[in-house]
Protein backbone atom coordinates (compact mmCIF):
# COMPACT_ATOMS: atom_id res chain seq x y z
CA UNK A 1 0.00 0.00 0.00
CA UNK A 2 1.62 3.55 -1.02
CA UNK A 3 2.18 6.11 1.67
CA UNK A 4 -0.37 8.61 1.31
CA UNK A 5 2.24 12.12 0.56
CA UNK A 6 2.25 14.75 3.46
CA UNK A 7 0.51 17.90 2.33
CA UNK A 8 2.48 20.77 1.25
CA UNK A 9 -0.30 23.01 1.83
CA UNK A 10 -3.33 22.61 4.07
CA UNK A 11 -6.53 24.43 4.44
CA UNK A 12 -8.98 23.86 7.09
CA UNK A 13 -12.47 24.94 7.81
CA UNK A 14 -11.34 28.43 6.76
CA UNK A 15 -13.89 31.02 6.43
CA UNK A 16 -13.05 34.97 4.88
CA UNK A 17 -14.70 37.83 5.29
CA UNK A 18 -15.16 41.11 3.70
CA UNK A 19 -16.23 44.01 5.64
CA UNK A 20 -18.15 46.78 2.74
CA UNK A 21 -20.19 49.73 3.63
CA UNK A 22 -23.44 46.95 3.39
CA UNK A 23 -22.17 44.98 6.07
CA UNK A 24 -20.07 41.75 7.07
CA UNK A 25 -19.98 39.28 3.35
CA UNK A 26 -19.08 35.95 4.35
CA UNK A 27 -16.80 34.87 0.96
CA UNK A 28 -15.46 31.66 2.54
CA UNK A 29 -17.37 29.25 4.22
CA UNK A 30 -15.66 26.19 5.79
CA UNK A 31 -13.85 25.69 3.21
CA UNK A 32 -10.41 22.57 3.23
CA UNK A 33 -8.44 21.34 0.93
CA UNK A 34 -4.57 20.10 0.82
CA UNK A 35 -1.93 19.74 -1.96
CA UNK A 36 0.50 17.71 -1.48
CA UNK A 37 4.35 17.93 -3.24
CA UNK A 38 4.70 17.40 -6.48
CA UNK A 39 0.68 17.46 -7.05
CA UNK A 40 -1.22 19.73 -9.21
CA UNK A 41 -4.86 20.38 -7.45
CA UNK A 42 -7.50 22.62 -9.32
CA UNK A 43 -10.22 25.10 -7.83
CA UNK A 44 -13.02 25.48 -10.03
CA UNK A 45 -16.34 27.30 -9.64
CA UNK A 46 -18.33 30.45 -11.58
CA UNK A 47 -17.01 33.83 -10.70
CA UNK A 48 -17.13 35.31 -7.16
CA UNK A 49 -17.23 31.73 -5.86
CA UNK A 50 -14.38 32.17 -3.94
CA UNK A 51 -11.96 30.51 -5.70
CA UNK A 52 -9.45 33.47 -5.91
CA UNK A 53 -10.36 34.52 -2.22
CA UNK A 54 -9.01 31.04 -1.04
CA UNK A 55 -6.02 31.33 -2.91
CA UNK A 56 -5.18 34.84 -1.87
CA UNK A 57 -5.84 34.13 1.95
CA UNK A 58 -3.41 31.31 2.01
CA UNK A 59 -0.34 33.33 1.13
CA UNK A 60 -1.80 36.69 3.14
CA UNK A 61 -2.46 39.15 -0.09
CA UNK A 62 -6.17 39.36 1.24
CA UNK A 63 -7.24 43.64 0.27
CA UNK A 64 -7.52 45.47 3.41
CA UNK A 65 -10.85 45.04 4.41
CA UNK A 66 -10.57 40.72 4.14
CA UNK A 67 -10.13 38.85 6.62
CA UNK A 68 -9.56 35.21 7.82
CA UNK A 69 -12.33 34.86 10.43
CA UNK A 70 -11.79 31.66 11.49
CA UNK A 71 -9.81 28.70 10.23
CA UNK A 72 -6.12 26.82 9.52
CA UNK A 73 -3.80 27.69 6.93
CA UNK A 74 -0.53 25.34 7.20
CA UNK A 75 2.34 25.56 4.99
CA UNK A 76 4.59 22.69 5.09
CA UNK A 77 3.49 22.57 8.74
CA UNK A 78 3.90 26.05 9.28
CA UNK A 79 0.85 28.20 10.62
CA UNK A 80 0.11 31.06 8.21
CA UNK A 81 -2.68 32.13 9.41
CA UNK A 82 -1.81 35.14 12.20
CA UNK A 83 2.02 35.00 10.79
CA UNK A 84 3.97 38.54 11.26
CA UNK A 85 4.15 40.38 7.88
CA UNK A 86 8.17 40.59 7.72
CA UNK A 87 7.81 36.35 7.61
CA UNK A 88 5.22 35.86 5.51
CA UNK A 89 7.37 38.17 3.21
CA UNK A 90 10.45 35.40 2.95
CA UNK A 91 7.63 33.01 2.11
CA UNK A 92 5.56 34.78 -0.93
CA UNK A 93 7.28 34.31 -4.19
CA UNK A 94 10.70 32.15 -2.58
CA UNK A 95 8.73 29.68 -1.47
CA UNK A 96 5.02 30.33 -2.71
CA UNK A 97 4.86 31.60 -6.15
CA UNK A 98 1.90 33.24 -7.77
CA UNK A 99 1.17 33.84 -11.02
CA UNK A 100 -2.51 36.69 -10.75
CA UNK A 101 -5.15 36.78 -13.09
CA UNK A 102 -4.95 40.42 -14.30
CA UNK A 103 -1.59 40.85 -16.18
CA UNK A 104 -2.71 45.09 -16.63
CA UNK A 105 -2.89 45.82 -13.11
CA UNK A 106 0.21 43.39 -12.06
CA UNK A 107 3.04 44.97 -14.33
CA UNK A 108 4.34 48.29 -13.36
CA UNK A 109 3.87 49.92 -17.11
CA UNK A 110 6.78 52.84 -16.74
CA UNK A 111 9.13 49.78 -16.18
CA UNK A 112 11.15 47.54 -18.41
CA UNK A 113 9.67 43.97 -18.37
CA UNK A 114 13.23 42.71 -17.82
CA UNK A 115 13.38 44.84 -14.77
CA UNK A 116 10.45 43.47 -13.37
CA UNK A 117 12.11 39.70 -13.74
CA UNK A 118 15.25 40.85 -12.20
CA UNK A 119 13.44 42.39 -9.32
CA UNK A 120 11.86 39.06 -8.59
CA UNK A 121 15.10 37.90 -8.59
CA UNK A 122 17.62 39.84 -6.62
CA UNK A 123 15.32 40.35 -3.75
CA UNK A 124 15.27 37.18 -3.09
CA UNK A 125 18.35 35.55 -3.50
CA UNK A 126 18.68 33.80 -6.73
CA UNK A 127 20.88 35.85 -8.57
CA UNK A 128 23.40 38.73 -8.21
CA UNK A 129 24.12 41.96 -10.32
CA UNK A 130 26.62 40.04 -12.28
CA UNK A 131 24.64 37.11 -13.58
CA UNK A 132 20.50 38.73 -13.28
CA UNK A 133 20.56 39.53 -16.71
CA UNK A 134 20.87 35.52 -17.92
CA UNK A 135 18.52 34.25 -14.91
CA UNK A 136 16.24 37.13 -16.52
CA UNK A 137 16.49 35.67 -20.12
CA UNK A 138 16.41 32.13 -18.70
CA UNK A 139 13.11 32.95 -16.99
CA UNK A 140 11.00 34.57 -19.81
CA UNK A 141 11.98 31.72 -22.46
CA UNK A 142 11.19 29.24 -19.58
CA UNK A 143 7.70 31.24 -19.72
CA UNK A 144 7.50 31.00 -23.84
CA UNK A 145 8.39 34.20 -24.47
CA UNK A 146 10.26 34.79 -28.04
CA UNK A 147 13.52 36.48 -28.28
CA UNK A 148 13.58 36.79 -24.92
CA UNK A 149 16.50 39.15 -24.44
CA UNK A 150 14.93 41.71 -26.64
CA UNK A 151 11.64 41.13 -25.20
CA UNK A 152 13.42 42.34 -21.47
CA UNK A 153 13.92 45.79 -22.69
CA UNK A 154 10.56 46.63 -23.87
CA UNK A 155 7.57 47.59 -21.80
CA UNK A 156 4.58 45.98 -20.81
CA UNK A 157 2.78 48.60 -23.10
CA UNK A 158 4.46 47.10 -26.11
CA UNK A 159 3.21 43.35 -25.24
CA UNK A 160 0.15 41.73 -26.67
CA UNK A 161 -2.41 40.55 -23.99
CA UNK A 162 -0.97 37.16 -24.00
CA UNK A 163 3.02 38.18 -24.00
CA UNK A 164 2.00 40.19 -20.65
CA UNK A 165 0.58 37.10 -19.15
CA UNK A 166 3.73 34.87 -20.31
CA UNK A 167 5.81 37.71 -18.37
CA UNK A 168 3.56 37.04 -14.83
CA UNK A 169 4.44 33.66 -15.31
CA UNK A 170 7.82 34.14 -15.38
CA UNK A 171 7.83 35.87 -12.54
CA UNK A 172 5.71 34.03 -10.57
CA UNK A 173 8.06 30.75 -11.66
CA UNK A 174 11.40 32.91 -11.67
CA UNK A 175 12.37 31.72 -7.79
CA UNK A 176 11.47 27.80 -8.73
CA UNK A 177 9.08 27.95 -5.78
CA UNK A 178 7.86 24.63 -3.60
CA UNK A 179 4.23 25.72 -4.14
CA UNK A 180 2.83 28.04 -7.13
CA UNK A 181 -0.52 29.27 -7.22
CA UNK A 182 -1.70 30.23 -10.42
CA UNK A 183 -5.20 32.03 -10.97
CA UNK A 184 -6.17 31.61 -14.14
CA UNK A 185 -2.49 31.46 -15.70
CA UNK A 186 -3.25 31.22 -19.16
CA UNK A 187 -6.80 32.80 -19.40
CA UNK A 188 -5.39 35.51 -22.12
CA UNK A 189 -2.65 32.72 -24.07
CA UNK A 190 -4.08 30.63 -27.55
CA UNK A 191 -4.20 26.98 -26.87
CA UNK A 192 -0.63 26.22 -28.20
CA UNK A 193 1.38 28.77 -25.55
CA UNK A 194 -1.53 27.75 -23.47
CA UNK A 195 0.23 24.20 -23.95
CA UNK A 196 3.77 25.87 -23.76
CA UNK A 197 3.20 27.04 -20.30
CA UNK A 198 1.49 24.32 -18.82
CA UNK A 199 4.08 21.61 -20.32
CA UNK A 200 6.37 24.15 -18.47
CA UNK A 201 4.82 23.59 -15.12
CA UNK A 202 4.44 20.11 -15.34
CA UNK A 203 7.94 19.59 -16.43
CA UNK A 204 8.75 21.69 -12.76
CA UNK A 205 6.19 19.65 -10.78
CA UNK A 206 8.42 16.83 -11.78
CA UNK A 207 11.67 17.79 -11.30
CA UNK A 208 11.18 19.89 -8.34
CA UNK A 209 8.61 18.32 -6.64
CA UNK A 210 6.89 21.52 -6.83
CA UNK A 211 2.88 21.62 -5.99
CA UNK A 212 0.19 23.68 -8.20
CA UNK A 213 -2.83 25.77 -6.77
CA UNK A 214 -4.59 25.97 -10.15
CA UNK A 215 -7.69 28.57 -9.84
CA UNK A 216 -9.40 28.18 -13.34
CA UNK A 217 -12.88 28.38 -15.08
CA UNK A 218 -11.77 26.13 -17.91
CA UNK A 219 -12.87 22.02 -16.78
CA UNK A 220 -10.78 21.10 -20.02
CA UNK A 221 -7.48 22.71 -18.48
CA UNK A 222 -8.28 21.24 -15.13
CA UNK A 223 -9.44 17.88 -15.87
CA UNK A 224 -5.88 17.35 -17.98
CA UNK A 225 -3.34 18.71 -16.07
CA UNK A 226 -4.67 18.42 -12.26
CA UNK A 227 -5.05 15.05 -10.51
CA UNK A 228 -7.35 16.27 -8.10
CA UNK A 229 -10.40 18.96 -8.15
CA UNK A 230 -11.97 21.17 -5.87
CA UNK A 231 -15.65 22.42 -7.35
CA UNK A 232 -16.09 25.93 -4.64
CA UNK A 233 -19.82 27.41 -4.92
CA UNK A 234 -21.12 30.20 -3.22
CA UNK A 235 -17.78 30.26 -0.84
CA UNK A 236 -18.05 26.83 0.30
CA UNK A 237 -16.41 23.44 -0.98
CA UNK A 238 -19.09 21.43 -2.66
CA UNK A 239 -17.27 18.36 -4.26
CA UNK A 240 -13.53 16.96 -4.52
CA UNK A 241 -11.75 14.28 -5.88
CA UNK A 242 -9.88 12.67 -8.43
CA UNK A 243 -9.96 15.13 -12.02
CA UNK A 244 -11.33 12.70 -14.11
CA UNK A 245 -13.17 10.37 -12.14
CA UNK A 246 -15.03 13.66 -10.53
CA UNK A 247 -15.88 15.04 -14.66
CA UNK A 248 -16.87 11.80 -15.63
CA UNK A 249 -19.12 10.84 -12.73
CA UNK A 250 -19.90 14.41 -10.81
CA UNK A 251 -22.37 13.77 -7.80
CA UNK A 252 -23.31 17.07 -7.07
CA UNK A 253 -25.88 19.15 -8.97
CA UNK A 254 -23.81 22.28 -8.92
CA UNK A 255 -20.80 19.52 -10.75
CA UNK A 256 -22.94 18.49 -12.96
CA UNK A 257 -23.90 21.72 -14.17
CA UNK A 258 -20.53 23.35 -14.65
CA UNK A 259 -19.77 20.37 -16.78
CA UNK A 260 -22.77 20.47 -19.18
CA UNK A 261 -21.64 24.28 -19.60
CA UNK A 262 -18.08 23.68 -20.75
CA UNK A 263 -18.18 24.54 -24.87
CA UNK A 264 -16.77 21.51 -27.18
CA UNK A 265 -15.49 22.12 -30.24
CA UNK A 266 -17.73 18.77 -31.17
CA UNK A 267 -20.45 21.12 -30.73
CA UNK A 268 -22.71 22.77 -33.11
CA UNK A 269 -23.37 26.57 -33.74
CA UNK A 270 -25.68 27.60 -30.84
CA UNK A 271 -29.38 28.52 -31.58
CA UNK A 272 -31.63 31.62 -30.64
CA UNK A 273 -33.38 30.67 -27.92
CA UNK A 274 -31.18 28.13 -26.05
CA UNK A 275 -31.06 30.86 -23.77
CA UNK A 276 -32.95 33.35 -22.22
CA UNK A 277 -32.75 35.93 -19.27
CA UNK A 278 -36.48 35.74 -18.46
CA UNK A 279 -38.12 32.80 -20.63
CA UNK A 280 -41.56 33.57 -20.41
CA UNK A 281 -40.66 37.17 -21.78
CA UNK A 282 -37.62 35.78 -24.71
CA UNK A 283 -38.33 32.44 -25.45
CA UNK A 284 -41.37 33.56 -27.68
CA UNK A 285 -39.28 36.49 -29.36
CA UNK A 286 -36.34 34.07 -30.13
CA UNK A 287 -38.76 31.62 -31.45
CA UNK A 288 -40.10 33.85 -34.17
CA UNK A 289 -36.68 35.32 -35.09
CA UNK A 290 -35.24 31.85 -35.50
CA UNK A 291 -38.23 30.95 -37.49
CA UNK A 292 -37.66 34.15 -39.63
CA UNK A 293 -34.11 33.53 -39.99
CA UNK A 294 -34.91 30.47 -41.34
CA UNK A 295 -37.21 31.66 -43.84
CA UNK A 296 -34.43 34.35 -44.97
CA UNK A 297 -31.85 31.58 -45.46
CA UNK A 298 -32.60 31.53 -49.39
CA UNK A 299 -32.26 35.46 -49.66
CA UNK A 300 -28.99 35.52 -47.26
CA UNK A 301 -26.61 36.67 -50.57
CA UNK A 302 -29.03 39.50 -50.80
CA UNK A 303 -28.19 41.17 -47.58
CA UNK A 304 -24.24 41.96 -48.13
CA UNK A 305 -21.72 42.21 -45.88
CA UNK A 306 -21.53 44.44 -43.24
CA UNK A 307 -17.71 44.98 -42.89
CA UNK A 308 -15.49 44.47 -45.72
CA UNK A 309 -11.30 44.79 -45.16
CA UNK A 310 -9.59 44.53 -48.29
CA UNK A 311 -5.54 43.93 -48.28
CA UNK A 312 -5.75 45.98 -45.03
CA UNK A 313 -2.14 46.16 -43.06
CA UNK A 314 -0.37 47.68 -40.50
CA UNK A 315 3.27 48.06 -39.45
CA UNK A 316 4.99 49.74 -37.41
CA UNK A 317 8.86 51.21 -36.53
CA UNK A 318 11.10 49.54 -34.27
CA UNK A 319 13.81 51.59 -32.48
CA UNK A 320 16.98 50.02 -33.70
CA UNK A 321 15.47 47.84 -36.87
CA UNK A 322 15.53 48.86 -40.58
CA UNK A 323 12.95 46.56 -41.42
CA UNK A 324 8.95 47.59 -40.36
CA UNK A 325 7.53 44.93 -38.42
CA UNK A 326 3.99 44.06 -39.56
CA UNK A 327 1.51 43.45 -37.36
CA UNK A 328 -1.40 42.68 -40.06
CA UNK A 329 -0.83 41.89 -43.74
CA UNK A 330 -3.11 41.99 -46.33
CA UNK A 331 -5.92 41.16 -44.15
CA UNK A 332 -9.10 41.06 -46.36
CA UNK A 333 -12.55 39.25 -45.07
CA UNK A 334 -15.80 40.33 -44.92
CA UNK A 335 -18.62 40.21 -42.08
CA UNK A 336 -21.79 39.27 -43.42
CA UNK A 337 -24.88 41.38 -42.21
CA UNK A 338 -26.28 39.67 -39.25
CA UNK A 339 -24.04 37.17 -39.18
CA UNK A 340 -20.88 35.93 -36.92
CA UNK A 341 -16.96 35.97 -38.30
CA UNK A 342 -14.37 34.60 -35.61
CA UNK A 343 -10.38 35.31 -35.56
CA UNK A 344 -8.68 33.19 -34.24
CA UNK A 345 -4.81 32.88 -33.63
CA UNK A 346 -1.83 32.57 -31.66
CA UNK A 347 -1.17 36.01 -29.25
CA UNK A 348 0.73 38.22 -31.66
CA UNK A 349 -1.00 36.86 -34.62
CA UNK A 350 -2.57 40.50 -35.47
CA UNK A 351 -6.13 39.67 -34.30
CA UNK A 352 -6.16 42.46 -31.98
CA UNK A 353 -4.70 45.16 -33.97
CA UNK A 354 -7.25 44.09 -36.92
CA UNK A 355 -10.42 44.95 -34.72
CA UNK A 356 -8.89 47.96 -33.74
CA UNK A 357 -8.13 49.02 -36.93
CA UNK A 358 -11.91 48.49 -37.56
CA UNK A 359 -12.50 50.83 -34.55
CA UNK A 360 -10.77 53.35 -35.49
CA UNK A 361 -8.78 52.93 -32.38
CA UNK A 362 -5.16 52.58 -34.47
CA UNK A 363 -4.61 53.64 -38.36
CA UNK A 364 -4.23 51.24 -40.95
CA UNK A 365 -0.77 51.51 -43.09
CA UNK A 366 -2.47 50.58 -46.37
CA UNK A 367 -5.81 49.13 -47.61
CA UNK A 368 -9.43 49.85 -46.79
CA UNK A 369 -12.18 49.17 -44.72
CA UNK A 370 -15.74 49.85 -45.44
CA UNK A 371 -18.83 49.78 -43.02
CA UNK A 372 -22.25 49.49 -44.68
CA UNK A 373 -20.97 50.93 -47.68
CA UNK A 374 -19.23 53.77 -46.05
CA UNK A 375 -15.45 54.21 -46.52
CA UNK A 376 -14.15 54.14 -42.69
CA UNK A 377 -11.15 55.80 -43.35
CA UNK A 378 -12.50 59.02 -45.00
CA UNK A 379 -15.42 59.54 -42.39
CA UNK A 380 -16.59 62.92 -41.51
CA UNK A 381 -16.88 64.56 -38.08
CA UNK A 382 -20.83 63.12 -38.52
CA UNK A 383 -20.24 60.27 -39.83
CA UNK A 384 -17.68 59.08 -37.54
CA UNK A 385 -20.09 59.89 -34.46
CA UNK A 386 -23.15 57.39 -36.21
CA UNK A 387 -20.42 55.15 -36.80
CA UNK A 388 -19.11 55.18 -32.81
CA UNK A 389 -22.82 54.29 -31.86
CA UNK A 390 -23.42 51.49 -34.49
CA UNK A 391 -20.12 49.37 -33.87
CA UNK A 392 -19.10 48.73 -30.20
CA UNK A 393 -16.36 47.43 -28.65
CA UNK A 394 -16.03 44.74 -25.77
CA UNK A 395 -12.26 44.96 -24.82
CA UNK A 396 -10.28 41.53 -23.54
CA UNK A 397 -9.22 43.37 -20.03
CA UNK A 398 -12.45 43.68 -17.79
CA UNK A 399 -10.28 45.17 -15.00
CA UNK A 400 -8.58 48.07 -17.39
CA UNK A 401 -11.87 48.64 -19.46
CA UNK A 402 -13.77 49.76 -16.68
CA UNK A 403 -13.60 53.49 -15.09
CA UNK A 404 -12.43 52.61 -11.43
CA UNK A 405 -14.11 56.07 -10.00
CA UNK A 406 -17.43 55.01 -11.63
CA UNK A 407 -20.50 53.07 -10.08
CA UNK A 408 -22.06 49.96 -12.07
CA UNK A 409 -24.52 51.94 -13.00
CA UNK A 410 -22.85 54.94 -14.37
CA UNK A 411 -20.77 52.86 -16.42
CA UNK A 412 -23.61 51.01 -18.10
CA UNK A 413 -25.43 54.39 -18.39
CA UNK A 414 -22.26 56.27 -19.94
CA UNK A 415 -23.01 55.32 -23.15
CA UNK A 416 -26.71 56.44 -23.20
CA UNK A 417 -25.91 59.67 -21.42
CA UNK A 418 -23.15 60.76 -24.15
CA UNK A 419 -25.34 60.21 -27.03
CA UNK A 420 -28.51 61.79 -25.05
CA UNK A 421 -30.51 58.44 -25.49
CA UNK A 422 -33.75 59.37 -23.55
CA UNK A 423 -34.77 60.84 -20.00
CA UNK A 424 -32.73 60.12 -17.13
CA UNK A 425 -35.69 57.75 -15.84
CA UNK A 426 -35.89 56.25 -19.40
CA UNK A 427 -31.81 55.18 -19.33
CA UNK A 428 -32.15 53.94 -15.53
CA UNK A 429 -34.91 51.49 -17.10
CA UNK A 430 -32.30 50.49 -20.11
CA UNK A 431 -29.96 49.79 -17.49
CA UNK A 432 -31.84 47.39 -15.21
CA UNK A 433 -33.20 45.62 -18.65
CA UNK A 434 -29.10 45.70 -19.45
CA UNK A 435 -28.49 43.77 -15.82
CA UNK A 436 -31.14 41.56 -16.52
CA UNK A 437 -29.49 40.48 -20.03
CA UNK A 438 -26.11 40.12 -18.67
CA UNK A 439 -27.43 38.30 -15.73
CA UNK A 440 -26.28 40.70 -12.71
CA UNK A 441 -27.93 41.68 -9.63
CA UNK A 442 -29.49 45.59 -9.60
CA UNK A 443 -27.83 45.71 -6.37
CA UNK A 444 -24.53 45.99 -8.34
CA UNK A 445 -25.70 49.20 -9.74
CA UNK A 446 -24.37 50.92 -6.85
CA UNK A 447 -20.78 48.79 -6.52
CA UNK A 448 -17.07 49.86 -8.10
CA UNK A 449 -15.05 47.63 -10.33
CA UNK A 450 -13.22 46.83 -7.69
CA UNK A 451 -15.33 45.42 -5.49
CA UNK A 452 -16.46 43.07 -8.56
CA UNK A 453 -15.05 39.63 -9.78
CA UNK A 454 -12.78 39.38 -12.89
CA UNK A 455 -16.62 37.41 -14.57
CA UNK A 456 -18.43 40.21 -13.53
CA UNK A 457 -16.66 43.04 -14.62
CA UNK A 458 -16.74 41.29 -18.04
CA UNK A 459 -20.42 41.29 -17.69
CA UNK A 460 -20.59 45.14 -17.37
CA UNK A 461 -18.51 45.34 -20.49
CA UNK A 462 -20.55 43.31 -22.32
CA UNK A 463 -23.53 45.27 -21.23
CA UNK A 464 -22.26 48.95 -21.48
CA UNK A 465 -21.09 47.82 -25.38
CA UNK A 466 -25.26 46.72 -25.66
CA UNK A 467 -26.81 49.31 -24.42
CA UNK A 468 -27.01 51.70 -27.76
CA UNK A 469 -28.38 48.53 -29.64
CA UNK A 470 -25.76 48.60 -31.94
CA UNK A 471 -25.33 47.28 -35.39
CA UNK A 472 -22.01 45.34 -35.22
CA UNK A 473 -20.33 44.34 -31.93
CA UNK A 474 -16.49 43.53 -31.88
CA UNK A 475 -16.11 41.40 -29.31
CA UNK A 476 -12.22 40.87 -28.00
CA UNK A 477 -11.86 38.08 -26.17
CA UNK A 478 -15.40 38.87 -24.48
CA UNK A 479 -15.42 35.78 -22.45
CA UNK A 480 -12.09 34.81 -21.49
CA UNK A 481 -12.61 35.90 -18.23
CA UNK A 482 -15.57 34.36 -17.46
CA UNK A 483 -16.34 31.06 -15.68
CA UNK A 484 -18.14 28.43 -18.09
CA UNK A 485 -21.69 28.80 -16.33
CA UNK A 486 -21.59 32.47 -17.38
CA UNK A 487 -19.57 32.09 -20.60
CA UNK A 488 -22.52 29.35 -21.89
CA UNK A 489 -25.09 32.19 -20.65
CA UNK A 490 -23.44 35.25 -22.19
CA UNK A 491 -22.95 33.46 -25.71
CA UNK A 492 -26.53 32.14 -25.58
CA UNK A 493 -27.36 35.33 -24.91
CA UNK A 494 -25.49 36.69 -27.77
CA UNK A 495 -27.03 34.34 -30.19
CA UNK A 496 -30.45 35.24 -29.35
CA UNK A 497 -29.76 39.27 -29.44
CA UNK A 498 -28.02 38.07 -33.22
CA UNK A 499 -31.25 36.72 -34.36
CA UNK A 500 -33.75 39.29 -32.40
CA UNK A 501 -32.11 42.32 -33.37
CA UNK A 502 -29.99 41.19 -36.80
CA UNK A 503 -26.65 41.94 -34.74
CA UNK A 504 -23.39 41.17 -36.72
CA UNK A 505 -20.49 40.05 -34.27
CA UNK A 506 -16.58 40.41 -35.28
CA UNK A 507 -15.63 37.76 -32.83
CA UNK A 508 -11.46 37.55 -31.59
CA UNK A 509 -11.06 34.68 -29.23
CA UNK A 510 -8.01 32.39 -29.00
CA UNK A 511 -11.01 29.68 -27.31
CA UNK A 512 -11.56 27.29 -30.34
CA UNK A 513 -14.31 25.89 -28.58
CA UNK A 514 -16.21 29.02 -27.85
CA UNK A 515 -15.34 29.79 -31.50
CA UNK A 516 -17.23 26.56 -32.51
CA UNK A 517 -20.25 27.61 -30.41
CA UNK A 518 -20.80 31.24 -31.53
CA UNK A 519 -19.32 31.10 -35.39
CA UNK A 520 -20.51 31.14 -38.71
CA UNK A 521 -17.12 31.41 -40.55
CA UNK A 522 -13.91 31.40 -39.29
CA UNK A 523 -10.71 33.42 -39.87
CA UNK A 524 -7.09 31.71 -38.98
CA UNK A 525 -4.42 34.28 -38.58
CA UNK A 526 -0.75 33.27 -38.36
CA UNK A 527 1.87 36.47 -37.37
CA UNK A 528 -0.18 38.96 -38.74
CA UNK A 529 -1.33 36.91 -42.02
CA UNK A 530 -4.74 35.21 -42.61
CA UNK A 531 -3.49 31.33 -43.58
CA UNK A 532 -7.44 29.45 -43.86
CA UNK A 533 -10.69 31.38 -43.79
CA UNK A 534 -13.88 28.98 -44.14
CA UNK A 535 -16.85 28.24 -42.35
CA UNK A 536 -17.13 27.51 -39.09
CA UNK A 537 -18.07 23.88 -39.77
CA UNK A 538 -15.58 23.01 -42.40
CA UNK A 539 -12.51 24.90 -40.37
CA UNK A 540 -13.48 22.58 -37.26
CA UNK A 541 -14.17 19.35 -39.41
CA UNK A 542 -11.89 19.61 -42.08
CA UNK A 543 -8.97 21.84 -41.54
CA UNK A 544 -6.78 22.73 -44.12
CA UNK A 545 -3.49 24.48 -43.55
CA UNK A 546 -1.20 22.75 -40.66
CA UNK A 547 -1.69 25.50 -38.40
CA UNK A 548 -5.10 25.12 -37.59
CA UNK A 549 -4.34 21.78 -37.25
CA UNK A 550 -1.94 22.19 -35.02
CA UNK A 551 -4.47 24.79 -33.05
CA UNK A 552 -7.06 21.85 -32.95
CA UNK A 553 -4.99 19.13 -31.16
CA UNK A 554 -3.81 21.86 -28.52
CA UNK A 555 -6.62 22.29 -26.71
CA UNK A 556 -6.67 20.85 -23.39
CA UNK A 557 -9.16 18.30 -22.23
CA UNK A 558 -10.12 17.65 -25.90
CA UNK A 559 -9.56 13.73 -25.79
CA UNK A 560 -11.42 13.63 -22.50
CA UNK A 561 -14.65 11.59 -21.23
CA UNK A 562 -16.50 14.07 -20.31
CA UNK A 563 -19.97 13.23 -18.58
CA UNK A 564 -23.03 14.09 -20.73
CA UNK A 565 -26.54 13.59 -19.05
CA UNK A 566 -28.19 15.36 -22.22
CA UNK A 567 -27.43 13.94 -25.65
CA UNK A 568 -28.63 17.55 -26.61
CA UNK A 569 -26.59 19.02 -24.36
CA UNK A 570 -23.08 20.21 -25.69
CA UNK A 571 -20.16 18.54 -23.02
Amino acid sequence: MSEIPRPLLEIRNLAVDFRTTYGNVSAVQDASLSVAEGQTLAIVGESGSGKSTTAMAAIGLLPRNGRVSSGSILFDGEELVGMPEHRLRRIRGRQIGLVPQDPMSNLNPVTRIGTQVAETLLVHGMATSRNVDVKVVEALEAAGLPDAAERAKQYPHEFSGGMRQRALIAIGMACRPRLLIADEPTSALDVTVQRTILDQIGRMTEELGTAVLLITHDLGLAAERAEQLVVMHRGKVVETGPAAQLLEDPQHPYTRALVKAAPSVAAVRLQPGAFAASPDERARHAEEAFAAKADSASTAEDTGNIVELRDLTKAYKIRGRSEDFYAARNITLDVPRGRTVAIVGESGSGKTTTARMLLKLIEPTSGSMTFDGMDVANLSKEQLRDFRQRVQPVFQDPYSSLNPMFTVGRIVEEPLSTYKRGDSRARAARVRELMDQVALPHSMLRRYPSELSGGQRQRVAIARALALKPELLVCDEPVSALDVLVQAQILKLLADLQAELGLSYLFISHDLAVVRLISDYVCVMKDGELVEAASSEEVFTNPRHPYTRRLLASIPGNELEIYDEDPDIAS
